[in-house]
C-alpha cells in the first residue's frame, strides 16, 4: 500500500498512516538521510496528541513522549549504533515488548532484535517537495 504527499500535506500523510497501522505497536521507518523520517514522526506525534517536544534521539538513542491521554510512545534512532549489542544495553526488549508504541529509525542496524511483527514504513524522495510512503505489515 502506498501514499504520495507533498511536504505541506504531511499531517494528511500521518493520518493515513495511523489508519493503516491497524494497531501495530512497532513501526519501522526506512528511508535515506533527508527523506523525512523524523519530520513524519513529528506529524504522527501531533496526531497522537504528544505533549512533549519531538526531536530525533540520535545521540540519546531513545526519546520518551507522553500523549494527552497519558499514553507513552518511544522514538528510537539507531543511526549512531556501531554494535547491535549496544541496543540491548539500553533495554530495547523491554521497550519493544512492553506494549507501548515504538517508532524506530535506522532499525536495520539492529535487525536481529526487531520483533517479528511490525509495520514497515518506507519513505522515498520523489522530488524536493514530494514524498512517497509504502507500508507493509510483516
Amino acid at each position: 500500500m502506498s501514499y504520495t504527499y507533498e511536504l505541506g500535506e504531511i499531517q494528511s500523510a500521518a493520518k493515513w498512516l495511523i489508519t493503516q497501522a491497524k494497531g501495530e505497536k512497532i513501526w519501522v521507518f526506512q528511508g535515506q538521510m533527508g527523506a523525512g523520517k523524523t519530520t513524519l514522526i513529528k506529524a504522527l506525534a501531533r496526531e497522537f496528541g504528544v505533549e512533549d517536544e519531538v526531536s530525533s534521539p540520535t545521540f540519546g538513542i531513545v526519546n520518551e513522549y507522553h500523549t494527552s491521554t497519558s499514553q507513552k510512545i518511544f522514538h528510537f534512532d539507531f543511526y549512531r549504533i556501531d554494535d547491535p549489542e549496544e541496543a540491548l544495553e539500553i533495554g530495547i526488549e523491554e521497550y519493544f515488548y512492553g506494549g507501548s508504541l515504538c517508532w524506530i529509525e535506522w532499525a536495520e542496524k539492529i535487525a536481529q532484535f526487531i520483533p517479528e511483527d511490525f509495520l514497515l514504513i518506507k519513505l522515498d524522495i520523489l522530488s524536493e517537495k514530494e514524498r512517497s510512503l509504502q507500508i507493509q505489515h510483516t
